[in-house]
């Protein structure tokens, strides 16, 4: 496992998040929200701390889609903790919370209301069974409230030892500059770490977001790095599993690139999945993938990434097939994105 700091503090996390979406008590396919049942999501969660991975993402509203949400896939871990064996002391804990949850009442709206962000945070503390997590991040923009009532929330729990870092999800690059300087004019650290969409393609966030985290000292965490699946499919070959509903159309949408990568897939002798991380871990801003593994056997293809270095060759032929984004003016690119910067 390769590690990274984390964003301007001195924590070392792995280069490779464990994303815990997955874990729940559903029927539905495997790879779906909620689908990964409890005995395969401790099998899971046992050989990532194995294979060196200490950074898991979690929500407060994974594991449980549909009628209300109940904080399943947080419970999960609760109790994977609980075993002992230093489960909990080996991870770096993330989760997020905003968004509306059962018991919020009339409150049942997407808000960073400080009576919803109290509760909502002592209720990650019960159900992942810790007196202490590391990250808590916004869900998404809250436009409504005030960025002292959201940072009046953090501050109490970091001052008193619950609670190290604070971070966001989503947010543009205005977005982050205007929670991080209510934060300066509270004396307060802010936001250490944006969760963003980033990837062959969508990368928008080349422009404006990952210049802006560098600037202030981000870490950048890659949600859904492979698309839900869209970037993990071989065109090639037959497929491995069952798409699912919301990938169906993106996958025919891009068919003609989604081949043309798959090609370039084969001709080094990697899986696109593999190859995808690999190319998001590349970027000189270096950004963390969460990863999604339904079932204990996808692992590890996806750690596979951390061991491939693509030469200049394969970037060109990516950037080919999805180019990046125009930069703001036409005679610049921003420095962030000049191709020495690649490792």
């Amino acid at each position: 496992m390769k590690y990274r700091k984390f964003g301007r503090s001195n924590v070392k996390v792995s280069a490779l998040c464990l994303g815990t979406g997955n874990f729940g008590y559903g029927a539905d396919f495997p790879g779906n929200w909620g689908s990964t049942g409890e005995k395969e999501a401790f099998k899971i969660m046992d050989a990532a701390v194995e294979a060196g991975i200490n950074f898991f993402d979690c929500a407060n509203v994974y594991g449980n889609h549909g009628a209300g949400t109940t904080g399943t896939s947080e419970e999960i871990i609760g109790k994977w903790f609980k075993q002992g064996g230093g489960r909990r002391e080996k991870v770096f804990m993330g989760t997020k919370v905003g968004r509306a949850m059962v018991g919020d009442g009339p409150n049942m709206n997407d808000d960073y209301s400080l009576w919803k962000l109290r509760r909502h945070i002592e209720d990650c503390f019960k159900r992942l069974q810790t007196d202490h997590i590391e990250l808590i991040s916004l869900h998404h923009v809250d436009h409504e409230t005030q960025w002292d009532e959201i940072w009046e929330a953090f501050e109490g729990f970091i001052k008193a030892g619950r609670l190290d870092y604070a971070g966001a999800s989503k947010f543009a690059a205005w977005e982050i500059m205007k929670a991080q300087e209510s934060a300066r004019n509270r004396r307060f650290m802010g936001l250490i770490c944006e969760q963003h969409r980033y990837d062959m393609l969508y990368r928008s966030a080349e422009l404006e977001a990952f210049p802006c985290c560098v600037d202030q000292g981000i870490a950048v965490t890659l949600f859904s790095p492979l698309q839900r699946g869209v970037l993990a499919v071989d065109l090639l070959e037959p497929p491995a599993r069952r798409i699912e509903a919301q990938s169906a159309p993106l996958i025919e949408k891009y068919r003609p690139r989604l081949i043309k990568y798959a090609q370039i897939c084969h001709d080094i002798g990697e899986k696109p999945a593999t190859v995808t991380l690999a190319w998001e871990m590349a970027h000189s801003i270096q950004p963390i993938p969460i990863i999604g593994p339904a079932a204990l056997e996808d692992l590890p293809e996806l750690l596979r990434s951390i061991e491939i270095t693509l030469s200049e060759e394969t970037l060109q032929a990516i950037d080919a097939v999805f180019p990046p984004p125009q930069p703001l003016f036409y005679d610049e690119q921003p420095p962030i994105m000049r191709r020495p910067a690649w490792n």
